[in-house]
């Protein structure tokens, strides 16, 4: 063969080799190694929030797959990576996770990562008999646990947490909650399962309470199981609700006296300062008590949140706290103090959820959402809107639009001045009165 002809070929195939070798060499997209839960937790790039897709006034109407694959898509033009569910007795849980595997399959690079819930209640919880047995547990835990197990185990590269029970050790829980022992048994029985294989050892475990529920209340929450069961999760997932303490435990709120002089908008902004203050300080109050057993771990928010509609607790003629300003407001400082802090905060919620309160639709529970179910992106979210995120994006047949038409001044003139400290008394005693 022509000598010309051959130095040719062999530099030519010289890029050729060396690209086959760099091949071999690199790993392949199946095997770099999937992101966990301690890379994802307190990571400002992956964003949290509560989740249902339940659109009507009954959980026996369950969400489709198309209907979850939209509401993904919404949450991720947010910015949003992880979600956290609830509950796998019904068959919401497995079909978002389908419907999240289904979307990385048509976008390698599509994000969602989930903290999987499973629902823990006492004997006797939600049925007839007239004494809830706390120290035991309703027969539905075991099923409950396994259905986890198996989802976690069939949809590992999705599912990254798991977190037993919902504020199901908090005591004004009163239908269901149980005594620590059993959120115990359930944390172990799973961190067992990791060593002996049976689940990813990267996948973490935790539980989902009220601050209170995990040390920062009353003494009377301070027994030997919670705090073996603080050294057992992986992290603590803690609660906070400021706005629900606007009624229940005002302190914190309403107009000082020192502010009455000042504009309606300044009070409100101080209102809300010490609202997230307050939540700081719930959170603190959890940190110091796990300091005090000599343990050292991620302390997350697994919710915190503000409704934008309300009846008499919260609304007019109560706390006057809710509203989509305030709500605005309390995302705002919310977002900003957990990321500056890196601390992961599941902020509650997503979208308006009315079968919460079927028979009362002004219950603050239906309107925690961040965007309502007309598809409307609340105030908290109108910046995201002005830049675009949304569209395109649709949710049951409805654009993305803004709520109020995105007209200020007719939200302002929904948005009503907290009361003064006067006011809070006199409603306070009224109340107790009342009681």
């Amino acid at each position: 063969m022509n000598t010309k002809k051959l130095n040719f070929i062999y530099w030519m195939a010289i890029p050729f080799c060396f690209g086959l070798f760099m091949s071999s060499c690199s790993p392949k997209p199946e095997e770099v190694a999937p992101i966990t839960a301690a890379e994802i937790l307190g990571n400002v790039q992956y964003q949290a929030i509560s989740y249902g897709g339940y659109r009507e006034i009954t959980r026996d109407i369950q969400p489709t797959i198309p209907q979850l694959k939209e509401d993904m898509r919404i949450l991720s033009a947010m910015g949003i990576k992880l979600l956290r569910t609830y509950n796998v007795h019904k068959d919401e849980a497995a079909n978002l996770l389908e419907a999240i595997t289904l979307l990385k399959e048509e976008d390698p690079d599509f994000e969602m990562y989930v903290m999987l819930g499973a629902w823990i209640d006492c004997k006797n919880a939600w049925t007839d008999e007239p004494e809830r047995i706390r120290d035991q547990e309703s027969e539905r835990n075991a099923v409950e646990i396994a259905r986890a197990v198996e989802l976690t185990q069939q949809y590992p590269s999705v599912v990254k947490i798991i977190a037993v029970g919902n504020e199901a050790m908090v005591h004004w829980a009163e239908e269901y909650y149980v005594v620590p022992r059993i959120i115990l048994n359930w944390v172990n029985h799973l961190q067992e399962l990791k060593e002996k294989g049976e689940l990813p050892e990267d996948l973490w475990i935790t539980s989902s309470d009220n601050f209170a529920a995990w040390g920062g209340g009353s003494e009377d929450y301070h027994v030997p199981e919670l705090d073996s069961l603080i050294k057992a999760v992986d992290f603590l997932s803690v609660h906070t609700y400021p706005m629900h303490d606007t009624h229940y435990n005002p302190d914190f709120w309403g107009v000082r006296k020192e502010e009455e002089g000042t504009t309606d908008l300044e009070k409100i902004h101080a209102a809300m300062m010490r609202a997230r203050n307050y939540a700081i300080d719930q959170y603190n109050s959890v940190v110091e008590y796990m300091q005090s057993l000599g343990v050292e771990k991620p302390v997350h928010i697994g919710e915190t949140g503000w409704a934008t509609n309300s009846g008499w607790r919260y609304g007019d003629t109560g706390s006057r706290a809710t509203d989509e300003y305030k709500s605005g407001q309390y995302y705002e400082l919310m977002r900003g103090w957990t990321n500056a802090n890196n601390i992961t905060c599941f902020y509650f919620e997503a979208f308006d959820e009315q079968w919460k309160d079927a028979e009362n639709p002004m219950g603050s529970e239906n309107h925690f959402g961040l965007i309502n179910l007309r598809a409307e992106a609340k105030y908290p979210l109108w910046n995201l809107y002005n830049r675009g995120v949304f569209q395109g994006l649709e949710r049951d047949g409805m654009p993305i639009t803004k709520s109020f038409g995105g007209d200020l001044d007719s939200l302002m003139a929904t948005v009503k001045v907290p009361p003064t400290a006067k006011e809070i008394e006199k409603r306070m005693k009224k109340n107790k009165t009342a009681e």
